[in-house]
């Protein structure tokens, strides 16, 4: 009980300070349109407002403050904006409409859930490799640390353009940048996992003349499954940000990328500041899911989570 009162005493604090922000950055807009609509009340002029603040026009207009909650295009859109946006995207238009988030947000987990499993398979396999050569660890594990200093924003038309340059084009370009996203943290997870064994269960294999391949089933892996399932959390939430940021630089129509591309070119922050939250929404379950397959998969192997 008293976690769940902590929980809602952050969330109530953190939205009555997104209702004070949206105040001072949308008061300049609320006066230009007061302006414009000849109102009785005056508003100060447009050389005045460039020379004032925010907080200053605030105070010698208070009349215009709740007016700052209920702009059309603000300039940051008040909670109850974006709820409304959320919920008529999701609940008040058909799953099969182009303006619903959830067919917008189904496209994106599309290459997500792609894109995840490409990386997840390929870290793992690079992780074995790594832990029993060291070749490997000497050779690769340093480039898959290099590979992730490239700013992914300056990668993604890179690879857009090759890979539709060979005919590659649809889901494939999104999930393989889903993949170089999610890889690296299963990667550096699962090495993390399989050298978590000590000395002593090693020597105890050794004794009972257990092969490499018994030491890697019966140890190696059980307890490399806590360290995998917290990579793949963090994977998981890296190959959504790369489905999304796949979906920019091509122009796309449909996605969560392309609800914010849209809502960029046409000034419609409500709708940015929505597909936004579906993000994060989608990120959430995302990960809660793997957190109910992770308890369950600890306490089918007998391993306290």
């Amino acid at each position: 009980m008293k976690s769940i009162f902590a929980v809602l005493t952050v969330v109530a604090a953190i939205i009555v300070l997104w209702y004070a922000a949206c105040v001072p950055m949308n008061i300049k807009g609320v006066l230009v349109e007061v302006e414009r609509a000849g109102a009785e009340v005056q508003p100060p002029s447009a050389k005045d407002r460039r020379d004032m603040g925010e907080l200053g026009l605030v105070i010698d207009n208070g009349f215009a403050i709740p007016a700052t909650w209920e702009q059309d295009r603000p300039r940051l859109p008040a909670p109850h904006q974006v709820a409304t946006e959320l919920w008529n995207t999701t609940v008040g238009k058909k799953i099969t409409s182009k303006r619903s988030l959830i067919y917008h947000g189904w496209v994106t987990l599309s290459a997500t859930l792609l894109g995840f499993a490409i990386g997840t398979g390929l870290g793992i396999l690079l992780a074995v490799g790594i832990v029993h050569s060291k070749v490997m660890d000497m050779s690769v594990m340093p480039w898959a640390i290099v590979s992730q200093t490239i700013p992914i924003i300056a990668l993604a038309p890179m690879i857009i353009v090759v890979l539709y340059s060979v005919g590659v084009q649809g889901i494939i370009p999104k999930a393989v940048i889903s993949a170089y996203l999610s890889f690296f943290p299963v990667v550096v997870g699962m090495v993390k996992g399989l050298r978590s064994p000590d000395h002593m269960q090693l020597d105890l294999l050794r004794t009972y003349n257990a092969s490499q391949s018994q030491g890697f089933w019966k140890l190696r892996l059980p307890a490399s499954m806590p360290y995998l399932f917290a990579s793949l959390k963090i994977g998981i939430a890296a190959s959504l940000v790369g489905a999304i940021v796949g979906e920019l630089p091509t122009g796309a129509v449909a996605g969560l990328g392309a609800r914010l591309l849209a809502g960029s070119y046409y000034g419609q922050t409500v709708q940015i500041w929505s597909a936004l939250f579906a993000a994060a929404i989608l990120a959430a379950c995302l990960v809660a899911l793997l957190g109910l397959i992770e308890r369950m998969v600890l306490k089918r192997m007998g391993i306290a989570s």
